[in-house]
């Protein structure tokens, strides 16, 4: 495998830490720390700095002879980090456009997805000399998906209980499903990620 596992593996970590970056965004404007237009001007900044590191590895395994994994699994993988990204980054946006209240409905799911990404950050580091050891992470990041998912359901019913439909309880509930769509694209990378591993250690 030589430097290419390496390499790989530095590119898909530097699409989670942008992705990570993001979520911190996105924290940070719901909680009121950052304005959400200056949220929303960076995390296109970070969104383009991810793409910067998913294309250098479609570069990579083009012209790889081994990887650490199947080459599918770790473009699944990048396709899927990417989705998450590109949702947060979507996320962010809809913030700012929406003019939605502060509220403490979205700080847990994205304190939850930023630890299914440092989960999944920890797996990818395995992929350079153990590829095969991967899947604790991996589990462990596609059991803060599930949190996310008991989070939002948690949520969508508080939204629904409001007494009134307003504005502001249509617009919680876009963002809320946004959040959701995130935690689906965030299993979807776990999974391509534990997929692989299982094939190596076969």
């Amino acid at each position: 495998m030589g430097g290419s596992g390496k390499d790989i593996a530095a590119r898909l970590t530097g699409q989670v830490e942008a992705t990570v970056e993001c979520a911190r965004l996105a924290r940070s404007a719901v909680s009121g720390e950052l304005r959400s237009d200056r949220a929303r001007e960076l995390a296109v900044d970070v969104e383009h700095q991810g793409d910067e590191q998913r294309a250098e590895l479609i570069a990579l395994l083009a012209t790889s002879l081994v990887t650490p994994i199947d080459r599918e699994d770790l473009f699944r993988l990048s396709r899927s980090i990417d989705d998450v990204l590109d949702n947060l980054r979507d996320f962010v946006r809809e913030f700012d456009l929406l003019r939605v209240d502060c509220s403490e409905l979205f700080p847990g799911i994205l304190e939850a997805l930023e630890d299914g990404l440092g989960n999944l950050a920890e797996a990818i580091e395995k992929l350079e000399e153990e590829p095969e050891e991967a899947s604790p992470g991996a589990l462990a990041a596609k059991k803060e998906c599930n949190r996310i998912r008991y989070l939002y359901q948690h949520a969508v019913a508080e939204v629904l209980d409001e007494p009134e439909v307003t504005p502001q309880m249509l617009k919680r509930r876009e963002l809320l499903r946004r959040l959701d769509v995130v935690g689906l694209r965030l299993g979807e990378a776990a999974d391509a990620l534990a997929d692989g591993a299982v094939k190596r250690s076969q």
